[in-house]
């Protein structure tokens, strides 16, 4: 990642999204700035503060799938969260901490994940020890685990007994590395045997609902707690019966465990946290507005209030450390189509200096949606059917008809953007779907002709439109 310049950061986002020229170059300026920081001297590094992003436009235009797609691209911790979640803060909204809080869930999430990968193959091979344990258990007192070759990687004196070829020891090993064979081989997966599975006890914490006045902080502090009763009872290990292929797959995940450092990899979670971290707060513009002494105003002032000092940088303790957030970068979005970013409070938009507008989407861009991605709709289908033994092909002219379907639609009743894509597509294939596997033909064509004709009633009535499509 820390290679990749911002011409290159485009162009992998126009890999998955098509489209938003303009927000895709400012986020990728401010993607690539964190790598220009961090090899900066430390004194002048700490004075340089991310560039916080507003992201202007309607729902369904790929606000949400940018910075998605961008912090996948970076492999740094990324959280969504709804402004809106925050609505009357204090009464039935969360604690707006509560987002750093996630981010460091999913920091941590991410690291273990990462961990976890590097040393599998150790973990793999421990569990294999133990099932061959268990499928051929040495005889009594016979130490076959005595190395059979010297230290210079000859054949051992058989003169010791235990390294002789035909003494119990070495035939034993010779026994357990053709059970090892076949158990590689999957020959043992059906067989069944007995290992003791440690269950993690559960712990219900229940807080004061039906008091108003602290839902959001309840629903916080009683994750922390279960967590931290959790790990006082670590649970009982228990004998269960199941199957070479799951006793692998268990005891696989047990020697991860055992392998992690935990600790470890909470501070290099923290770490990654703050200096990666993404935060993407979406329908923003539902708390802009200003208070007037009264009524909803108040408490959509007092979110953006409660915001402020996140956004500008703060020290939020998390179960896994403490966390600054002074670097995190916040991208924003919101449809603005009632306010604008200028309802925001000064405070609040002092902190988000960079804002780009995105662009409706027009036919050619749905046509496009439905053809350039690397996982487009069209291939998504084909994919699906063709697992019922179906193969389904999309003609130029049929891509164009539901590209002009789907664009009339968001004309009609309410402008989804993209989304309206997957309920034209549904429609349109609703037939085929239901009767593959059983009736459907072997190829079904999907040309401008058969979209219109499963699409015609829909929009002869206009009610009916609205409420389908």
């Amino acid at each position: 990642m820390s290679e990749l310049t911002p011409r290159q950061i485009v162009a992998e986002l126009d890999r998955h999204i098509v489209g938003q020229g303009r927000a895709k170059r400012m986020v990728a300026i401010a993607l690539r700035n964190r790598t220009r920081r961090r090899r900066l001297a430390p004194e002048l590094r700490e004075e340089i503060s991310p560039k916080n992003i507003i992201l202007i436009g309607p729902t369904g235009v790929g606000k949400t799938e940018i910075a998605r797609r961008l912090a996948r691209l970076a492999n740094a911790p990324f959280v969504k969260v709804e402004a809106t979640k925050y609505t009357e803060v204090g009464y039935v909204g969360r604690d707006v901490e509560s987002m750093v809080r996630d981010l460091a869930d999913r920091a941590v999430s991410l690291v273990k994940e990462e961990k976890s990968a590097e040393v599998a193959e150790t973990a793999r091979a421990r569990a294999e020890e133990r099932i061959l344990d268990l499928l051929l258990p040495p005889p009594p007192g016979v130490d076959w685990r005595r190395d059979s070759v010297d230290e210079g990687g000859e054949p051992a004196d058989s003169t010791d007994p235990a390294r002789a070829p035909d003494s119990p020891a070495q035939r034993y090993r010779r026994s357990r590395e053709k059970m090892r064979t076949r158990l590689r081989d999957g020959q043992m997966d059906g067989r069944e045997v007995e290992i003791e599975v440690r269950r993690q006890a559960k712990v219900q914490v229940t807080g004061p609902m039906g008091m108003g006045g602290f839902t959001g902080g309840v629903d916080d502090a009683s994750g922390d707690l279960r967590s931290m009763i959790e790990n006082m009872f670590p649970g009982k290990a228990r004998p269960t019966r199941v199957t070479v292929r799951e006793a692998v797959e268990i005891l696989t995940a047990e020697a991860v465990e055992e392998l992690l450092d935990m600790d470890k990899i909470a501070r290099e979670a923290i770490g990654r946290a703050q200096e990666t971290g993404i935060i993407f707060v979406d329908e923003i513009d539902k708390i802009a507005g200003r208070s007037h002494g009264q009524g909803p105003d108040v408490s959509r002032e007092g979110v953006q209030r409660d915001i402020l000092p996140i956004v500008e940088g703060c020290l939020v303790n998390t179960k896994h450390g403490p966390v600054r957030t002074d670097h995190i970068l916040f991208i924003a979005a919101g449809a603005f189509h009632i306010s604008k970013p200028g309802d925001l409070i000064p405070e609040l938009q002092g902190r988000f200096p960079l804002r780009v507008e995105l662009e409706a989407l027009s036919t050619e861009d749905f046509r496009r949606i439905l053809t350039e991605p690397e996982t487009a709709l069209t291939r998504q289908y084909q994919a699906l059917l063709q697992t019922d033994g179906v193969e389904i092909e999309f003609s130029d002219d049929g891509i164009s008809e539901i590209a002009r379907s789907a664009f009339r639609a968001n004309e009609q009743a309410e402008n989804i953007g993209a989304r309206r894509l997957h309920t034209v597509m549904e429609k349109v294939l609703e037939d085929v779907a239901f009767e593959a596997g059983d009736s459907a033909p072997p190829r079904v064509v999907i040309d401008a002709a058969y979209v219109r004709d499963h699409l015609a009633e829909v929009f002869k009535d206009q009610n009916l439109s609205r409420y389908i499509l």
